[in-house]
């Protein structure tokens, strides 16, 4: 989350969650523990809303932040979102998902960052 927010992804969700992936049913070792379909493994959550413009750019970070080659790396789901409404304000669409100070801010103002 700390490489998200330093590139200006400042709203997001965090959750923890418990779940299996790839080892299904089978029992699995997870920091030194067996795992299995009723002993999930405890996992982080995100949930991110970004325009398009900025998708490849917070899966690429997202990615070389949690990389680590091993089963439990987890996976990024990429969904089309139909909206977006700021109830304070009534706005909607990309004014509604900017936020001040954020990745559109920083880009626009000639303080873009390298991304790759």
């Amino acid at each position: 989350m700390s490489a998200l927010s330093a590139r200006g992804i400042l709203g997001m969700t965090a959750s923890t969650v418990k779940g299996a992936g790839v080892q299904g049913g089978r029992k699995e070792r997870y920091s030194g523990t067996e795992h299995g379909i009723n002993n999930l493994v405890e996992k982080e959550r995100l949930e991110i809303v970004v325009h398009r413009t900025q998708v490849d750019t917070v899966v690429r970070i997202i990615t070389r932040a949690a990389q680590t080659g091993e089963i439990g790396d987890g996976k990024i789901f990429v969904l089309p979102v139909a909206d977006i409404v700021r109830v304070r304000t009534a706005e909607t669409g990309v004014s509604a998902e900017r936020m001040e100070g954020g990745m559109s801010d920083r880009t626009s103002k000639g303080m873009q960052h390298e991304w790759s």
